[in-house]
Formats: C-alpha cells, structure tokens, sequence
C-alpha cells in the first residue's frame, strides 16, 4: 500500500574495521539493517561475530566511511553518550548474566533503577508488562537457581526489553539449551520481532535454527563479513 511507510535503517555500517585490541578482527563491513528486520551473525569461533556485538554498544573501536546506531554515530562516540546508546539497545547473552543473589522480579527493578526509573508503580508495573511477554509472571519471585535453563534466558530477554529497545542483541542465545527450550528461545524472539516492531541481531552457529527459522544471514570468515544468499 502507498502509504505504508518504508522501514528506516536503524545500522548502517560502510566500509567498517573492527578491531579487539589491537587487532582488526572484522574488516571492509558494509551492512544495512532496518528497524523490524531479523538478521542472524554466524561463523566459526573466533571469526568476530561477537565483536560486532560488541561494536554496536561502544565497546570494541571501529573505523571507517559510516558506523551509525539509530542517531549514534559510532566513529565519533563520546563516553557520556554510551549509557544512552545502551537503551536503545537490549542484550542476550548465552550465559544469562543474571544476578543470582536476587529473584527475578528484583533482577528487572535493579537494570530499571540503574537506568533512572525512580517511579515505583511504574517499575512496577514495566516488569508485570515484560513477565507477560516472555511468559513468567508466576515465576516473578523465584531465585534464578530454582529456574530452568529457558527459564532463565527468558528472564534474561525480559531484562533485555525493559527499556523498550529498538534492537535486540542476542549473542547465541540458544547455545546452552537443548534442542526443544532453544525453539522455545526462537519463538519468543520472533514473537518480540513481529509484534514489537524490534529490529533482531542474532549471533549463532547452529544452523538447525537457520534452516527452521530463515531470515538475512551475515556470515564471517577470515575476518570478512558477508551476506550469505539462498537461491529459491
């Protein structure tokens, strides 16, 4: 329809080095992403998928034509502006991260009071909005200990839509589940991509998922990044 609007680009990298350290572990990436699209990152280990990643939230040092994040321009960052890059961006690590010391429901009010919620009612209820989402309201008081391992990612991603992002990282978000709570991990993150609207940045090397769930594919090797085409 005409007056369907055409999805912006909320990533756009041309020509971009990555480096760690003082190594360049990504070089020459040009990669637009859109907001709403669902891209996954994949190769070998210690090919840089992760040091996109990490670009992305102003923690590895590029250079290059072009590195933008919504209106971040990444080549130009300054430290002050970090903390707000990081809110329009949500992150899921493999290893969850949470703090085990503390239930769910206080895992989510301690990123939201970080992150300058000062409102209880408020907090209060973001955190019931996004236990709905993932689908644990009745898990809200439980210790990370007492969860399943999808449980416990689903927390995670909870955590990760608080402030809602316009991305969503995701670092190999399945890699410690077996096989049916990973296609549970998938469906929640494509539910969040069609409902929500949230662009999806996806690191992993399973290619079962893949295969089920098709979307654009950046794979990396020998420290170059591109776009891998399926022909119909």
């Amino acid at each position: 329809m005409e007056n369907e609007k055409t999805p912006q680009p909320i990533i756009e990298f041309e020509d971009v080095d990555i480096s760690n350290g003082e190594l360049t572990v990504i070089e020459s990436l040009t990669l637009t992403v859109r907001e709403g699209e669902f891209l996954y990152i994949t190769g070998k280990v210690g090919s840089g998928k992760t040091s996109i990643i990490r670009a992305l939230i102003g923690e590895n040092p590029l250079s290059g034509k072009l590195a933008r994040v919504g209106e971040f321009d990444l080549l130009h960052l300054r430290k002050r502006q970090i903390p707000y890059l990081r809110r329009e961006i949500g992150i899921v690590f493999q290893d969850f991260q949470l703090l085990m010391d503390r239930s769910v429901e206080d895992n989510l009010r301690f990123v939201l009071e970080a992150t300058g919620w000062r409102d209880k009612e408020q907090i209060r209820s973001r955190i019931d909005e996004v236990l709905r989402a993932v689908g644990l309201t009745h898990k809200a008081h439980k210790m990370p200990h007492q969860l399943s391992g999808g449980e416990q990612q689903r927390t995670a991603i909870a955590r990760a839509l608080l402030n809602r992002p316009r991305i969503l990282l995701a670092d190999e978000p399945t890699g410690n589940l077996d096989a049916d709570t990973a296609h549970s991990i998938m469906d929640l993150l494509w539910s969040i991509n069609a409902k929500e609207g949230t662009a999806v940045l996806m690191v992993t090397h399973n290619q079962s998922i893949l295969s089920e769930y098709p979307a654009r594919v950046l794979i990396c090797e020998d420290t170059v990044c591109r776009e891998l085409f399926h022909e119909e």
